[in-house]
């Protein structure tokens, strides 16, 4: 897993970033029309129109896409956080590609919790129910069907196989909008691997430049007749989209039964530059390759086959040079990460030509499967409430990125920082999970704590204590009359001690009833976030 110069870890992303030090990105196509062809081309294409010349394919005609492209609106609920009990009902606006017998393709993201899926063909007209076939949360692609067959009477899937843009390709984004088919122009800028939307696993993207506004929701991006890939977000005129390869590695091997999910590189590495280290590690000849520098404890129990200071020359035949990339034959040169991704899935082996102590060595490294509980601080919460305790006022939760993200745009920086720390960590066996005192609601049973909170919880009556079953557990057996409650070290609140028993239980059924909370405990059963 890569490590750039700021050691930041591959998982513990929650914003989409490129991880490469802060340098001009390289692209593979990139281009520019020079300024008069920005003004000979519109004119040829009036011209062309005007004699009635026809466009050919379908990405110059946007009306033969009507027949591919839909509206999806979507409700859902949404949790508060901050108060965990709290739910609203939202709604979101997506779009949707017929791909297939009752199939629609779209992104997984504000589809989780969903209370009604529904679709619209033509941009306007009668909404049919629709029901999620299947999501993955990591590859951020879902299906939707619906059983009206008077839906699909008119539709056709569109074509999937559209071949990675070369400099000079012309690209459309195509969607509804106020019952017309809109299409805007985009300018295709780079390939690069990035973070999914929703989750820690890294995989080629496309990024394209252009003035469409509010897209980013599942818009399919199109030349010569066929879809390059689908939009999954937007930053101003910098378009992310997921390219058809990947989309179609993930569809097919689904339907043939052999989707095991997406696997990665469990390891830290950094760029092998420096001349000094490569000869300290008896590597001779120009730099190249990666410099292995932690590998944690596997998630899989799966031996280790990396040590630290080995150096990786090859991965699946492809050479590594000295910044960590390989060159991919249908994008370029891109970041090892996405070899992980290539045609690969979790179980899957990898074979890797590494230099260790002198000498070169062949090993095989099984890729393991990429999971939210991964992470200490997983980064993502799908299809589940908050999770959340609350005794004698006091709330309890897990560190989770949704909870530090109800800091806003900003949360990253605006965090707490000893909850930010955290999220560079493995969960292991032995630290899976952390729970935190979030806050305190005011009681007299409370007074003195009133205004803690942001602390990570360490033991519980004598107990280690990583989840809310366990701290609950803990409740059950307090030290006599007391719970004694410890913390991990930090610069102020080291321990609370609160009374037992049947003062802490009417404390809690007061504060519950002040506060208009039904439950005191919402611990949901740990189920897979995606598939």
């Amino acid at each position: 897993m890569k490590i750039s110069s700021a050691s930041k870890r591959v998982l513990a992303v929650a914003a989409v970033y490129d991880r490469r030090p802060a340098t001009p990105p390289r692209t593979f196509g990139a281009h520019r029309a020079p300024l008069q062809n920005r003004f000979v081309k519109p004119l040829l294409l009036v011209l062309l129109f005007t004699c009635g010349t026809a466009l050919t394919g379908l990405a110059q005609n946007p009306s033969a896409w009507e027949k591919s492209v839909v509206n999806i609106e979507v409700a859902r609920k949404s949790y508060d956080y901050y108060q965990p009990w709290n739910r609203r009902n939202d709604r979101s606006a997506k779009i949707g590609l017929v791909v297939g017998e009752r199939q629609i393709l779209v992104t997984a993201h504000e589809l989780s919790d969903h209370t009604l899926v529904r679709l619209q063909k033509n941009g306007r007209g009668k909404w049919f129910n629709a029901s999620v076939a299947w999501i993955d949360y990591h590859a951020n692609l879902a299906l939707l069907t619906t059983d009206d067959a008077t839906f699909w009477s008119d539709l056709r899937p569109a074509d999937l196989n559209g071949k990675p843009p070369g400099e000079g390709a012309k690209l459309q984004i195509v969607r509804w909008r106020e019952g017309k088919l809109e299409n805007r122009q985009a300018e295709f800028t780079q390939f690069t691997v990035r973070q999914s939307e929703l989750s820690g696993i890294s995989h080629v993207q496309m990024e394209l430049d252009s003035e469409i506004k509010g897209a980013g929701w599942g818009e399919p991006v199109i030349t010569d007749s066929r879809v390059i890939g689908i939009t999954a977000s937007q930053a101003g005129r910098s378009c992310k989209v997921i390219p058809a390869q990947f989309i179609r590695g993930i569809l097919e091997a689904r339907r043939a039964g052999n989707q095991r999910g997406l696997g990665y590189f469990h390891f830290y590495w950094q760029r092998a530059e420096n001349p000094a280290s490569l000869a300290h590690l008896k590597l001779s000849g120009e730099p190249r390759g990666v410099l292995v520098i932690n590998v944690p404890e596997r998630p899989d129990n799966q031996p280790q086959v990396l040590q630290p200071r080995d150096i990786i020359l090859q991965i699946d035949g492809f050479d590594v040079d000295m910044q960590g990339d390989y060159v991919d034959p249908e994008f370029g040169s891109l970041m090892l990460e996405n070899l992980a991704t290539r045609g690969k899935w979790a179980g899957d082996d990898v074979k890797l030509k590494i230099w260790r102590d002198g000498k070169p060595f062949d090993v095989t490294y099984r890729l393991p499967k990429y999971e939210f509980a991964n992470s200490l601080v997983p980064l993502g919460v799908y299809d589940q409430p908050p999770d959340y305790l609350i005794v004698g006022g006091l709330v309890f939760q897990p560190l989770t990125v949704p909870y530090l993200q109800r800091w806003g745009a900003e949360w990253e920086r605006t965090a707490p920082f000893r909850f930010n720390y955290y999220r560079d960590n493995e969960a292991t066996k032995t630290n899976p999970s952390l729970v935190i005192l979030s806050q305190v609601l005011p009681d007299k049973f409370n007074i003195g704590y009133q205004e803690q909170r942001w602390f990570v919880v360490d033991k519980v009556n004598d107990r280690r204590v990583t989840n809310l079953t366990e701290l609950n557990e803990a409740l059950q057996k307090p030290k006599g009359e007391f719970h004694v409650i410890d913390f991990t070290p930090n610069e102020s609140l080291q321990r609370i001690v609160l009374a037992a028993g049947e003062t802490e239980r009417t404390a809690t059924a007061r504060v519950l009833e002040r506060f208009g909370i039904t439950t005191a405990i919402q611990i949901t059963p740990k189920k897979a976030a995606a598939n």
